[in-house]
Order: C-alpha cells, then structure tokens, then sequence
C-alpha cells in the first residue's frame, strides 16, 4: 500500500459521486466509466474504488484478488460495449504517461487503429 495524497484523485471523488461519470459497471471493490478524453470507440476507466494502490505494481503486490476482480470488471466491460475483444493498458508512472496516482486500467476496444494509444 501507499499514502494517499492530501487531496482525493479524481478518481477518488468520482467514487465519492463529488464528479459525476459516465459509469459502466461497478462492484464493492471496483468501478468503471467513459474515459472523458477516449482515444478509442470504447474507453473505459477500470479502478479499485480504494486510494491505496498508486499503480499496477502495488495493487498486484498488496491485494492479487482485486487485481482479478479489476480485470474481470474489465473483461465484462469489452463484452458489453464492444465484441469481448480489448486491449488493457496499465500506465506506471509519470514518464509512462500516468497522469492519475489512483490504480486504474484502460479498456480499449472497437476499432482500434494503429497509434491509438498514443496519451493512454
């Protein structure tokens, strides 16, 4: 686990209903909705609704079974908007274009074309 930062993510106030979304599926543990700037017909934010994971490596390190049920949410998602058919991208870090400290995964889908995901 890591500290949360003193100000909520957006992705924390969008699970608090502070920032509304476009939501698409939701668990206990996990929530997902329209990303606000696709690059793809379908672009899906996946997050765990905790601040406790800043990226990939510390969810899959602290917490395997909310990483599962992340990507399980994920696969639902492709299904329903798109043919089940999905890239999943995990951006790590500032220099990988990880904008947002808040775990979360990109679903894209539909129509992917060559360089879409430029900005991921």
């Amino acid at each position: 686990m890591t500290d949360s930062p003193a100000e909520p993510t957006v992705f924390e106030r969008i699970v608090a209903r502070e920032i509304p979304a476009r939501i698409v599926a939701e668990t206990d543990r996990v929530i997902a909705f329209h990303d606000i700037a696709p690059k793809a017909p379908v672009h899906v934010i996946v997050t765990t609704k905790t601040a406790d994971y800043r990226d990939i490596v510390g969810l899959a390190a602290g917490d395997p079974a909310l990483l599962a049920e992340l990507v399980a949410v994920a696969q639902g998602v492709a299904a329903e908007l798109g043919d089940g058919e999905f890239r999943l991208v995990f951006n790590t870090g500032a220099s990988a274009g990880q904008t947002v400290f808040h775990v979360h995964a990109h679903v894209l889908a539909g129509g992917l074309e060559e360089g879409t995901l430029a900005g991921a």
